[in-house]
């Protein structure tokens, strides 16, 4: 945990740290598809979880748990459950679009490692109201970056991740017997994979693009006009980081 040690120490990252977590973020990717039949060693599960466990949480109420699931019968159940929500899912899809979604490759339940589902408690802090009391959804939230983490660290482990929303919440939490005040936030499929592709798979098989981060900004107000400089200065970047081979 050479980066935690650092951290604690107040130093800043040298350009070759800085260079390594923006790799991490730039070449992480929803993996459905390249998993290996290797097992994943328990230290490095153990590595991502106490990452994980590390994210930031909103009055440090720590809402997450996190359920292994390993058994093939069990994941063959949950993958039903992502075939039965696919399907529900379908008629949502614009017309044109049907055939392609239906070619997507979505998950990989059965071929990864491992399965985690990440889970937000949510009467773990009901006497605090710390940070919650205007925004009782911090919980959620907080929980999320738990997901980030593990996925920044999955990625500098050469470890993929693929997040399946494609399942019916009621239905995930009878199977893995759930409690009615927990929320499965994040259904994660992890394991050693062949390769990380070089871009996501939506945006390879056409479904999506990048959106331009200029035109997302705005200045002092939602939709407010300025921040040239900035917006310049980000459409640089995105120049150099395009002309990388």
């Amino acid at each position: 945990m050479q980066a935690r040690t650092a951290a604690a120490g107040g130093d800043d990252f040298d350009q070759l740290a800085r260079d390594a977590v923006y790799r991490a973020m730039f070449t992480r990717r929803d993996v459905r598809s390249h998993f290996l039949t290797d097992d994943l060693d328990d230290s490095v599960l153990a590595r991502l979880l106490t990452a994980a466990h590390h994210a930031p949480s909103v009055g440090y109420m720590q809402p997450w748990n996190f359920i292994i699931i390993r058994d093939a019968t069990r994941r063959r159940q949950v993958r039903d459950l992502f075939l039965a929500a696919r399907e529900q899912e379908l008629p949502a899809i614009e017309v044109e679009r049907r055939a392609l979604y239906r070619k997507l490759k979505l998950e990989g339940i059965c071929e990864s490692a491992l399965n985690l589902c990440i889970t937000c408690d949510r009467q773990r802090s009901k006497n605090s109201p710390l940070g919650r009391w205007h925004n009782p959804e911090m919980d959620l939230y907080s929980t999320v970056c738990a997901v980030q983490n593990f996925w920044l660290a999955a990625r500098a482990e050469g470890v993929g991740v693929g997040w399946v929303s494609i399942i019916e919440p009621e239905a995930l939490k009878r199977l893995l017997s759930i409690p009615e005040h927990v929320t499965p936030i994040a259904y994660l499929c992890v394991g050693r994979v062949s390769e990380f592709a070089p871009r996501p798979d939506l945006e390879a098989h056409g479904w999506g693009k990048r959106l331009p981060l200029p035109e997302l900004v705005m200045s002092e107000t939602f939709c407010g006009a300025g921040e040239a400089p900035l917006k310049s200065a980000i459409a640089r970047l995105g120049s150099r980081e395009g002309a990388k081979p």
